[in-house]
């Protein structure tokens, strides 16, 4: 699995070349905080909208810290995608590293 520190999504997210973001936290959570064009697809209900992707589409997942996104990417692998990477530090490290205005909490 690839991991992605949120340095590099920055700069992806700037160069023009952004991959699709998508946030596993719950509704309130994403609420709070999230970064600007993350999609809201919680990890709980994964089995039912992991069949709306398309396996050829880069994506990234992001949550709170990372664990759950690590979960998710898994759990995308498995199903056959070949292009998931784990946002390293979620939300979190992209409030303390990348964009101070999103909400810690």
């Amino acid at each position: 699995m690839k991991h992605l520190t949120v340095q590099q999504l920055a700069e992806r997210l700037a160069n023009g070349s952004p991959p699709v973001i998508i946030d596993v936290r719950e509704p309130h959570e994403y609420q709070l905080a999230r970064i600007d064009g993350a999609i809201l697809k919680p990890l709980g209900q994964i089995f039912s909208w992991a069949e709306e992707l398309d396996k050829q589409q880069e994506y990234v997942l992001q949550c709170h810290t990372g664990v759950r996104s690590f979960q998710a990417a898994l759990v995308l692998e498995r199903l056959g995608f070949t292009n998931v990477a784990n946002l390293t530090g979620g939300i979190d490290a992209w409030s303390m590293q990348i964009d101070p205005r999103v909400p810690r909490y």
